[in-house]
């Protein structure tokens, strides 16, 4: 068997090192700087704290994980409430939840309080004791209904009638029924069903972005600067993910976008000019 000429290897080891060379000239370098400004105050630096650089805005990735995390259904949610079906197609008919809400009388016409066996129990209670003036009282009994069915409708439907009336000339009188309603009030039910969607989702988007889109992390050091090397061409984003960093009253999210060029050092200022806050954003 011939040995292989020194020549030729040293020509072999020559086109590797230049393939590679090539390679690496064909990617690049990011190098950048995290600020956060507190208000009236010099901007520190960000240091020792993990930035993410991923192949996807980190936005779009929680609301990717959102899309598929459905919604409570508001029509399935209120089906299920143990309340009267008058106050359950109230509910559906209207935009509101909070039966405890300092405005609810303004949403309230006379006959609603009237048919809806919950409003009318939380106008007679805000308006016992002899608080409201003049308030009609009713005289039919419940034995009545069985017993003498036509008396009753006859009293029933009277004293409905005054009861309108007097809820039409007197307003006022609707006013703090919200305070008999907290006992059924579905809002406090709604809320966490909508709180626990936003906490998987917080928990799971981190996990999403560095399983699937994740291309690089790095520190920062104390002077809050950081560099990573190699890139491929191509853009990213610089993201926190779910993490926040903070300085004075200020607390800072970034996700922001940056293009990788071949051979070439790319340089980014994070600040609160092209960050979020964090106290406002979603997960």
């Amino acid at each position: 068997m011939k040995k292989a000429s020194p020549l030729i290897f040293v020509l072999l080891c020559s086109l590797c090192v230049a393939g590679a060379a090539t390679a690496q000239n064909a990617n690049g370098s990011l190098d950048f700087i995290a600020r956060v400004s507190p208000t009236a105050a010099r901007p520190e630096p960000v240091r020792q704290f993990t930035f993410y650089v991923l192949t996807k805005s980190y936005t779009d990735i929680c609301k990717d994980v959102e899309a598929q995390d459905v919604p409570p259904d508001r029509q399935k949610f209120i089906d299920d409430l143990k309340v009267s079906p008058e106050l359950k197609e109230w509910l559906k008919a209207h935009d509101v939840l909070d039966l405890t809400s300092p405005n609810l009388d303004k949403s309230l016409t006379p006959d609603e309080i009237l048919h809806i066996p919950e409003f009318l129990l939380a106008y007679q209670r805000t308006n016992s004791g002899g608080v409201t003036n003049g308030i009609p009282k009713p005289k039919y009994v419940d034995a009545d209904k069985t017993d003498h069915p036509d008396r009753y409708q006859k009293q029933h439907d009277q004293y409905f009638a005054a009861l309108k009336k007097f809820i039409q000339a007197h307003p006022e009188s609707i006013s703090g029924m919200e305070l008999e309603l907290s006992g059924i009030n579905p809002q406090a039910k709604w809320a966490q069903l909508q709180s626990e969607r936003e906490r998987r989702v917080t928990r799971i988007a981190p996990e999403v972005a560095q399983t699937k889109y994740l291309v690089a992390q790095t520190d920062t050091d104390l002077d809050g600067r950081a560099s990573i090397a190699n890139l491929p061409t191509g853009n990213y984003w610089i993201s926190t993910l779910n993490l926040d960093a903070g300085a004075g009253d200020v607390r800072l999210k970034w996700d922001v976008p940056v293009t990788i060029q071949g051979g070439r050092s790319t340089r980014v200022e994070l600040t609160n000019l092209n960050a979020t806050d964090a106290h406002g954003s979603t997960p």
